[in-house]
């Protein structure tokens, strides 16, 4: 649930990258984007192969890894259209396809794209796909930023081609450059985190008090756990828990490198007793799920999930749902969120803890990203807000 690998995050021109002298030819660039497109598995996605791969030495060019990156995610993002993908030449193929859409989606009709964009069983759990988000999934993502908080139009005249999000969300970037981001020196400043804009929305959504004491269930490599801690001033604690230890040595790295100190990893496999000492002030339980709403920034995971993984991943949610309620204290908020849109993942595990747990109340908050009223569950769309389609839901204990 943590999030995508940043070298997916694409190029939002679509014109693809011809590496020439950028230590790998187009040919090696098409070679190894095969190599990761014919790999990759449910066991092993893509994102995953494409990560490690750009990443062993000899490391490519930028350029290169721009190229590899839009082969791979292309051929994915076009595979409906595809009727064989036996051999390289799918990845011409793929790419014709996608540059088409960028240019001139118009020629796709919403029949084909019904169709061909993501697999028939999603009506079963998701309702029939509204054509504009079936349009904005074959889009390429947008890259945003989290500046530091207040500091979002000083980082966007730093690096340039930047513009806010939005809403409440001024310190959300979205980046429109070429630059290798991870290699600026505001980055290892710690003056921003990659982080996709409807995962900031969930922090706001959380806005923990400086002092407070809160827990993030399912923190993986800690985005959200960071804009926590930021958002507390470094003051009180954040009890960031995961099943990876390589997940939260990823979250220690990047919370040294932001300067935040409030922040307590440990490893957690969801037993009934929490991290920490007592009551939390606030609870954030960021569930693994589906991730319908990651596909278009990782279209891979379109053809790999499958309905029965909406119902298993259900009851996790439900019994985390459970467990991490116990820890809240009587005035302390629980937030649930998953990065799916499928109504088993959503409403039902949010309808049936209501009626388990009386105790909790819905409490409504403010859209951060400005585009709904205020309510206690907020549907956050990929066509709407230019991030990953996310649910959340808020509720507050009962005092006594």
């Amino acid at each position: 649930m943590g999030g995508s690998c940043p070298t997916c995050s694409g190029n939002s021109s679509g014109s693809l990258v011809r590496p020439s002298g950028a230590g790998l030819g187009d040919d090696e660039c098409r070679r190894l984007a095969w190599e990761i497109v014919t790999r990759a598995s449910r066991e092993e996605p893509a994102d995953q192969l494409l990560r490690r791969a750009l990443a062993r030495p000899p490391v490519p060019a930028a350029a290169a890894r721009r190229a590899v990156s839009e082969f791979v995610v292309g051929f994915f993002r076009g595979r409906g259209w595809l009727a064989e993908a036996a051999d390289p030449s799918a990845l011409a193929r793929a790419m014709e396809l996608d540059q088409r859409f960028q240019r001139t989606p118009h020629t796709f009709t919403d029949a084909e794209l019904r169709r061909c964009a993501v697999p028939r069983w999603i009506e079963d759990c998701q309702g029939k796909p509204p054509v504009a988000w079936l349009r904005a999934l074959q889009d390429h993502p947008r890259v945003w930023l989290r500046a530091r908080i207040g500091q979002g139009a000083k980082l966007a005249a730093r690096l340039g081609f930047c513009r806010e999000g939005g809403g409440r969300l001024r310190d959300a970037l979205c980046y429109c450059g070429r630059e290798d981001l991870f290699r600026t020196a505001a980055f290892h400043e710690g003056a921003f985190e990659l982080q996709d804009l409807s995962s900031q929305a969930v922090g706001w959504v959380c806005a923990p008090q400086p002092g407070a004491h809160w827990w993030d269930v399912c923190a993986g490599e800690g985005g959200k756990t960071l804009h926590l801690a930021e958002q507390m001033q470094n003051r009180g604690v954040v009890w960031a828990t995961d099943r990876a230890e390589w997940r939260l040595r990823s979250l220690r790295r990047r919370a040294a490198r932001a300067g935040l100190f409030n922040i307590r990893p440990e490893a957690w496999t969801g037993s009934d007793r929490p991290p920490g000492f007592g009551a939390f002030d606030g609870v954030l339980v960021d569930a693994p799920c589906s991730g319908t709403g990651t596909w278009q920034r990782n279209p891979h995971a379109r053809w790999t999930a499958a309905p029965e993984d909406v119902t298993e991943l259900a009851a996790v949610q439900s019994g985390l749902l459970r467990r991490a309620s116990a820890a809240v204290k009587p005035g302390g908020r629980l937030v649930y969120a998953v990065c799916s849109l499928t109504m088993d993942e959503t409403c039902r595990v949010a309808d049936d803890f209501e009626s388990d747990h009386p105790a909790f109340e819905p409490e409504t908050v403010v859209d951060p990203t400005g585009i709904q009223a205020r309510a206690a569950r907020l549907w956050l769309r990929t066509e709407r807000c230019g991030g990953n389609g996310m649910f959340v839901a808020v509720w507050r204990r009962a005092r006594g």
